[in-house]
Order: C-alpha cells, then sequence, then structure tokens
C-alpha cells in the first residue's frame, strides 16, 4: 500500500490502483455479482421496523464471521461493527481509523410482507422488495466491499471500521450514529467516514441538511358537544396555532439566496367521536433548512404560534370550566453541516473520479453523515451503485446494473482514506 505525507490524492489513487491485492479485490467484485445480489435479497426479508433492528444486526453480524472480519461486536444500542484488521482498542491509543457505515432500519412498521422477487427487465436483473435501495443497496455494498478485501488480502495502512447502524430512518433520529459517537471510544479516532445510503454511483451528499422535527400536544377538559358547549376545544386551538405557523416566511418564500428552508405540518390528529369535545389533541412538524439559524428561527415560531393560540382561547372561553395546556416535545434534530471544499476526502472522491472517469455530482440530503460532519469529521454519503426507484414504499426495486463500477469507486476511496489517515 503506498504511504507518503507528500502524496497528492490522485498518486495516491493510482498507486492503490496498480497494487496486485486491490486488482484481487477487483476480481472479486466482478465474479460475484449473484452472490452480492443473493445478499441484497436475503438482507430485505430480514424485518428492520424502526426501532427494532436487532434480528437483521444478527444477520449481519453472521455474515460478517463468516467473510472472516476482526472483533465482530454488536453494541448497547443494536450497531453491529467489525473490523479490517482489528484496531489496538485501548482509549489512549491515537491511531487513526476510518469508517465505513450502512443503516440497517427502514421506513416500513412491523408485519410489512417481505418477499423479495427478482425478475428480468430490459435484460437486466431486478429486485423487488420494499427496502430494495434504502437501505438493502447500502448494506449488500458494505458486506461485498468487506468480502472482497478479506479474500483479496488487502492490509489498509489504518484500520477500516464496518458499521451497521440502528436509527437513521424518521423518528430514529440518527440515533445509531449518534451514540457510537457520544459513546464508543474509538469515535476520537475517526479520520473520515464513509456512509452508503441507496444506489448510484454519480453523486455524493456533502452538504447535510438539518431538520428539527417537533410534537406539539393540546389538553382540555373536553366534554359532551351539547351540554359542555363552551368548553375550550383543544383541536380548534392547534389548528389555529398551525395556521399561523403555516404563514411563517421560510427561505424558499423569502430573499434570493436565503438558506433553503422548509415546514411541513405532517399529522394532526385527536379527539374520541363527532359528538365528544374532545380531551387533546396533538400534531406533528418538521422543519428543515441548511442554516441552523433558521431552524431555530421555526422553532421560536412554533412556540410562540401555540403559546399565543392558547392563551386566546383561555381568555376567551366562554365555560367555566378547566383551561387548555400544552406541551412541545422534539422528536427529531439532525444538525445541518456542509464538508469543507478543501477537505482531503473530497479531493481523494475527485481523485478516484479521475481514475475511474466518473464525474461526481454534490448534493445536499439529510443521512447518517449529518451527524459526523456537525462534529468537524470528514464525512459523506454516497451510493452503493447499481439503480433504484419506488423508495420508501412497497413497490421500491432495486437493478445491479453498473453496480460493479459504485463499488470500484467505494474500495478505492476508502482505502485510499486509509492511506491517508496513517500519515496523519
Amino acid at each position: 500500500m503506498p504511504s507518503s505525507p507528500a502524496t497528492s490524492a490522485f498518486a495516491r489513487v493510482t498507486a492503490l490502483a496498480a497494487v496486485r491485492a486491490v486488482h484481487s479485490a477487483f476480481t472479486w467484485l466482478h465474479a460475484n455479482p449473484k452472490t452480492i445480489l443473493d445478499w441484497q435479497a436475503q438482507i430485505c426479508e430480514v424485518p428492520a421496523p424502526p426501532f427494532a433492528e436487532q434480528e437483521r444486526a444478527a444477520w449481519l453480524a453472521q455474515r460478517f464471521t463468516e467473510i472472516g472480519l476482526d472483533a465482530i461486536q454488536t453494541d448497547e444500542i443494536g450497531n453491529v461493527l467489525a473490523f479490517l484488521p482489528a484496531p489496538h482498542l485501548d482509549p489512549a491509543s491515537s491511531g487513526a481509523i476510518v469508517v465505513l457505515s450502512a443503516h440497517l432500519d427502514t421506513v416500513f412498521p412491523a408485519g410489512t410482507p417481505l418477499h423479495a422477487v427478482l425478475t428480468r427487465v430490459d435484460d437486466q436483473d431486478r429486485l423487488e422488495v420494499p427496502g430494495a435501495g434504502d437501505n438493502g443497496a447500502g448494506l449488500a455494498g458494505l458486506l461485498a466491499l468487506a468480502a472482497a478485501l478479506v479474500h483479496s488480502g488487502v492490509q489498509p495502512p489504518a484500520p477500516l471500521l464496518f458499521l451497521c447502524n440502528v436509527g437513521e430512518e424518521g423518528e430514529g433520529d440518527l440515533r445509531g450514529v449518534r451514540h457510537f459517537y457520544a459513546h464508543n471510544p474509538l469515535a476520537q479516532r475517526v479520520a473520515a467516514h464513509i456512509v452508503l445510503d441507496g444506489a448510484g454511483a454519480d453523486g455524493a451528499v456533502t452538504q447535510a441538511l438539518g431538520s428539527r422535527r417537533f410534537r406539539a400536544t393540546v389538553t382540555g377538559p373536553g366534554g359532551h358537544s351539547f351540554t359542555d358547549v363552551g368548553t375550550p376545544n383543544p383541536i380548534v386551538a392547534l389548528a389555529e396555532a398551525l395556521t399561523e405557523l403555516s404563514r411563517t416566511p421560510t427561505g424558499d418564500a423569502g430573499k434570493p439566496g436565503a438558506p433553503r428552508t422548509t415546514l411541513n405540518i405532517g399529522t394532526m390528529h385527536g379527539g374520541t367521536s363527532v359528538n365528544s369535545i374532545p380531551e387533546n389533541a396533538e400534531a406533528t412538524v418538521d422543519f428543515r433548512s441548511t442554516s441552523a439559524d433558521e431552524l431555530l428561527r421555526l422553532e421560536v415560531a412554533l412556540h410562540r404560534a401555540v403559546e399565543d393560540a392558547i392563551d386566546r382561547t383561555n381568555r376567551n372561553r366562554r365555560s367555566p370550566s378547566g383551561k387548555l395546556s400544552f406541551a412541545i416535545a422534539k422528536i427529531g434534530d439532525r444538525p445541518a453541516a456542509r464538508l469543507p471544499e478543501q477537505s482531503a476526502l473530497l479531493d481523494t472522491l475527485h481523485a478516484v473520479d479521475r481514475h475511474l472517469g466518473l464525474m461526481t455530482t454534490p448534493r445536499l440530503g439529510s443521512t447518517d453523515a449529518n451527524l459526523p460532519l456537525s462534529l468537524g469529521i470528514p464525512a459523506l454519503s454516497l451510493g452503493a451503485g447499481g439503480e433504484s426507484g419506488g423508495a420508501h414504499t412497497l413497490a421500491e426495486w432495486y437493478s445491479p446494473r453498473n453496480r460493479e463500477t459504485g463499488l470500484k469507486r467505494i474500495l478505492l476511496l476508502m482505502l485510499a482514506m486509509t492511506d491517508w489517515a496513517a500519515d496523519q
């Protein structure tokens, strides 16, 4: 493996691509498309609903053992970790590591039918099953890369950590990677973090879209629609608050050049029957922005709108019965951040693209990479090759067309980053 402090990114990549063991890893990827697709189908048939990823985690841990990775472990939150080779686990050690991760969870609730079907479309294999692309593609890609490295005997100069993490989707709120960076001593040694999420080989999420999500709850005494007329109605009060909140300007509707910012009222429900004054009402809202300041501004607007609506309702109530009260709980917080243009990780990705004849389109997205980026750790999110469609629906599908190119891109990137990390 090449290693020199003065080595440019392109020189590193070129030297790596000429290493016999790396060629052997490429050969394994080329020779095993069926194995990789079979793994992907099996992964997708193992349920991993939000906050219940244990069965899929156990499946991945078993595959890591069969492949021959080192120091396989499952942490207390459910993340599966494996190494090549095993790093010295002394928290006082300062040796750098590079992380390759893919999230275990799906958006589909427990009980969703997960029957993988392999078909042929336009003379290409096609896998049809919920979660085929997001994130069956990422997990299968991670397994394939690990297997290729082990079978070829590649010895990276800095350890690679393969991380299959829980809690990326929805209200999971990045809990898997959040736990790793908050509680695992190895987090202090991460020199770069590459996330595999979905399909594709022509883009990279280098700017993390921040989001904050809240649940607003309004409660009151409730009552009969006729005999208790005049009792404050939580649904009406909350609806007034949400209507006012919806008028809040966002970056999309504000001045040109303002940070892109969106506001969405996702759900609202409450009450027990059409002839009852409800005792409660609840709504969830989602704020997204490239700016942390904009997210804070919208959070303040939410609190103000709900508080004003409740105060107004209580002042104007026509019944001596109890007042309304409210609570606002944060149920999601993904930080906004950006990978600097001068980052060694981005420079290396460009070098890999140049070597393979590809061109990466930088993208904005909300992925596990949000967390390390917010901590100042170089990170980005890549597709694991192939093509997909119908994400987050029961009609989701994946085609391995050009998967090999995507995996070669990732393999060169992560090996070049271990070489770079060893020099730091």
